[in-house]
């Protein structure tokens, strides 16, 4: 979940810290991430088992997302666990995260674990009005001896989202 171990040498994550050391770029989808995050392409589809979208797309500030089991088609992914693998849309933004999910959604008959639904308009979905969304926060997020500095980012966090008027739970 690294992407230090490839073939072809490790994924290099284009951001830096100011203490000079290379970054990860997370894994397995890193090479997609790294490749939205340097502007090489403006979107890549990633899989994503147990957050190889997810982590790869947070370390390197970019917009990942695991769809919901059975939106997109899986048909030619090699399966590592068929009932948690997806494949989803990795971009610079929502909004391109949106247009990205839109094209690959929708019942793929090569795919007996794909659904056959209307595919919604995800773009038209963003509105940015979050009043009345319910976001949970599991206990297990806030740890005894977390360091002062993430309690304080938690806490700006959950901030902004109920200034923006969500319900936290």
């Amino acid at each position: 979940s690294s992407n230090e171990t490839s073939y072809f040498k490790p994924v290099k994550n284009p951001w830096q810290a100011k203490d000079g050391k290379p970054r990860v770029p997370g894994g397995s989808s890193g090479g997609s991430a790294v490749a939205v995050c340097a502007k090489i392409t403006p979107g890549a589809i990633g899989t994503d088992t147990g957050g190889s979208i997810r982590q790869p797309a947070a370390f390197s500030g970019i917009v990942g997302m695991k769809p919901t089991y059975g939106r997109c088609s899986r048909w030619g992914t090699v399966a590592f666990a068929s009932s948690l693998d997806q494949a989803g849309p990795m971009t610079r933004s929502v909004k391109d995260a949106a247009i990205l999910l839109g094209g690959m959604a929708g019942f793929d008959p090569k795919d007996s674990t794909s659904i056959n639904m209307e595919v919604p308009d995800f773009e038209a979905a963003i509105t940015g009005d979050i009043r009345g969304l319910k976001v949970g926060i599991p206990d297990e997020y806030i740890i005894d001896g977390m360091p002062k500095e993430i309690n304080d980012l938690w806490k700006k966090g959950c901030g902004w989202l109920e200034e923006a008027g969500a319900k936290l739970i």
